[in-house]
């Protein structure tokens, strides 16, 4: 299992971006303290994907910041990512794991608690849970699995695993402190990040809450 610090992990979506430069918001992000950056476009095609992922890619050299591409592996293997993430309908990830080798970083949605069960023989190094809030940053039927629906989850997830796990959808500053003090070791920022007037702030800001409760759990010295 590849180390994955998930503590504020940060996704860019072009559609999320208010109209600003998704590379800039990247950096702006890291420079702020987000340990984790995933680039997720649902609707651009395949050659803008590859141009704007190749510049996040650049954009974050030197940084330790891992970049890691949702859905398409194709895209990963172009640009060098450092991994994918995964949802529940995509490429399974023992074939992920086939083609991007084992020291690229693979990351699961999970939803339910049977699928919290199915993770544990796959080759994922974390996994992130959602959508514990309402959000509008995608598109879900599904209705907010919310604080219970999280540790039900977790505690699945806890009796065969270590993985780290994160926690996405409607997280903002107002229950990012919550969502950790549920269990999670981390949270998945979208428009909280990334909408934000000032995301370098707000980036520091949803870290160090995120660093408080984990302290206050005994995780963090």
């Amino acid at each position: 299992m590849n180390p994955v610090d998930l503590r504020l992990y940060g996704i860019i979506d072009p559609e999320r971006a208010t109209g600003r430069d998704p590379v800039e918001l990247a950096r702006q992000a890291v420079a702020g303290g987000a340990t984790l950056i995933q680039y997720r476009d649902k609707y651009a095609e395949g050659r803008r994907l590859v141009e704007l992922a190749r510049a996040l890619k650049a954009a974050l050299e030197g940084t330790s910041v891992p970049l890691l591409i949702n859905d398409r592996i194709d895209v990963a293997l172009a640009v060098g990512a450092d991994g994918v993430h995964l949802g529940q309908d995509d490429v399974h990830p023992k074939d992920a794991r086939e083609l991007l080798g084992p020291h690229a970083i693979i990351g699961l949605t999970l939803k339910t608690p049977e699928q919290a069960d199915a993770m544990v023989g796959m080759p994922v190094d974390y996994g992130c849970i959602g959508g514990v809030f309402a959000t509008g940053s995608k598109n879900n039927s599904d209705p907010p699995i919310g604080l219970d629906g999280l540790r039900k989850i977790l505690k699945r997830v806890r009796l065969a695993s270590r993985r780290p796990m994160g926690a996405i959808a409607g997280i903002d500053a107002s229950n990012a402190g919550a969502v950790i003090a549920a269990g999670a070791d981390g949270i998945a920022a979208i428009s909280a990040l990334f909408m934000a007037t000032d995301p370098p702030t707000e980036a520091r800001r949803l870290l160090h809450i995120v660093d408080q409760a984990l302290t206050s759990r005994g995780v963090l010295a």
